[in-house]
């Protein structure tokens, strides 16, 4: 299969699957526990209709919004995602300068493996920081400041990981960061010369934004749940989030929210817009689908700040459904690594572009003009 014959999510999958060795592919497709919160997250969507209204004069079709304060083409954005080289010797760089030509807004992770300098000054689209708050409380205030002199636009917190869920394929595979290639999984990069030829040969892989300060995951190999486990400070609460919003005092979203009790928190604090979001289904297994929650949490928050639905698009019809019922803009997180797995830059722009494709032919299928029109008139339960 070829870039250009995919035309959808799943064929990119199935693309990706064939080009990367297994701990990679498995690191990218599962989730924790028995996966069931992973599947939820995308037949959630299912339980609406789409209504359409006929004899619209849909020749001129508007997809624009403003989310975070950055003015983007079309209302799907990319969440954040660490160690993006691992799936592309590209890695990060290639998927924003992928979300800049697609005229949208990149959001980069603390454990990105290309520096948030770099990619800073790489691309001039939108960009957003992500931070995990560390056991070294110094790197947050450090993330902020450098942010600040990269240009970024806002910032985000994701509060859903105190602790690593428990995702089993990784203990199976033996996945690591750097990748370990012992004896369980040696035939796996073997078999995958081309990944395993650009690894070896291109910039040497690291978590490049924490590196200096700790050796974990880059000088010294670590599986994900034994960093998340070692690193990251479980003893954060909404006085820490609060301090980090007012020390950036700009656009600020708090990701890993499905509580309407949790959204209002946010807001409390200063947060401009909540990203409803599991993790991708990668943490708690059991947690209710992003858009199972979307609905009470729009009413509750009530207009006081941008809502944002990440998890489980795989189609433009699911993003109309999000956006009817109130979401202000949509994210997308596995898609786009798998097109990044599947073709670098060139995968992440083919991704961006079907989707964005389907999401105006099917504005166009239900006869509305501009998202600032959908709500729930588009829309019926089955």
């Amino acid at each position: 299969m070829k870039l250009k014959h995919c035309y959808n999510i799943d064929d990119f999958r199935r693309l990706a699957r064939k080009k990367l060795p297994a701990p990679l592919f498995h690191y990218i497709d599962g989730g924790a526990d028995d996966e069931r919160t992973l599947q939820h997250n995308t037949t959630s969507f299912d339980r609406y209709n789409l209504v359409p209204n006929v004899l619209v004069d849909i020749s001129n079709i508007n997809l624009e919004t403003t989310i975070l304060g950055q003015k983007i083409d079309w209302p799907v954005f990319l969440s954040p995602t660490g160690m993006s080289r691992l799936f592309h010797h590209d890695g990060e760089r290639a998927v924003a300068s992928a979300a800049c030509k697609s005229g949208t807004l990149y959001t980069l992770s603390t454990l990105s493996s290309i520096n948030l300098e770099d990619i800073g000054g790489h691309t001039n689209g939108p960009k957003m920081f992500q931070i995990y708050i560390h056991r070294d409380r110094g790197l947050t205030l450090e993330f902020i400041e450098r942010s600040r002199a990269a240009g970024y636009d806002a910032l985000c917190l994701t509060v859903d990981m105190p602790v690593a869920g428990n995702r089993e394929r990784d203990l199976r595979t033996g996945m690591t960061m750097p990748p370990n290639m012992s004896l369980e999984s040696i035939i796996s990069f073997a078999c995958h010369p081309e990944w395993t030829l650009n690894y070896l040969f291109h910039t040497k892989f690291g978590l490049e934004n924490v590196r200096h300060r700790i050796s974990k995951g880059s000088a010294n190999a670590s599986s994900v749940i034994d960093y998340v486990n070692e690193q990251f400070d479980t003893s954060i609460t909404w006085d820490d989030a609060e301090k980090v919003i007012a020390a950036w005092g700009g656009p600020f979203a708090i990701k890993g929210i499905t509580s309407a009790k949790d959204a209002l928190h946010a807001i409390n604090i200063g947060a401009t817009a909540v990203i409803i979001s599991n993790h991708g289904g990668r943490q708690l297994d059991s947690a209710p689908a992003p858009f199972d929650c979307l609905q009470e949490i729009v009413e509750t928050v009530d207009g006081r700040a941008e809502i944002i639905l990440d998890g489980g698009i795989r189609r433009g019809t699911h993003v109309l459904k999000a956006l009817a019922l109130g979401a202000n803009a949509c994210m997308i997180g596995r898609p786009y690594l798998y097109g990044l797995a599947a073709g670098g830059e060139k995968g992440v722009i083919r991704v961006l572009s079907l989707l964005r494709q389907e999401i105006e032919r099917n504005m166009a299928l239900i006869g509305c003009t501009d998202i600032s029109e959908l709500d729930h008139s588009f829309l019926n339960t089955w």
